[in-house]
């Protein structure tokens, strides 16, 4: 069976992108849904700065917590 890569990240996958908006509270909005979107669980802005038509945003999305269960140790890999 083939693997996902998704079950080879480690820890977080992080998303830089400009979302056009309103102001702050759009943008973080806009960025939660499009985490939802992408099906990215347990997801935190950790940038945000707003700046005219839009904001620049990155998010981080936590795919392994130190001491979570890791999908690559059932392999034995």
């Amino acid at each position: 069976m083939e693997s996902r890569a998704l079950d080879q990240v480690c820890d977080t996958i992080d998303i830089e992108t400009f979302l056009i908006c309103q102001n702050e509270d759009d943008a973080k909005d806009i960025a939660y849904k499009l985490a939802s979107e992408l099906n990215l669980g347990r997801c935190d802005i950790v940038f945000l700065e707003h700046k005219g038509l839009g904001a620049r945003v990155r998010l981080r999305s936590y795919i392994h917590h130190p001491g979570d269960h890791y999908n690559w140790l059932e392999r034995g890999e």
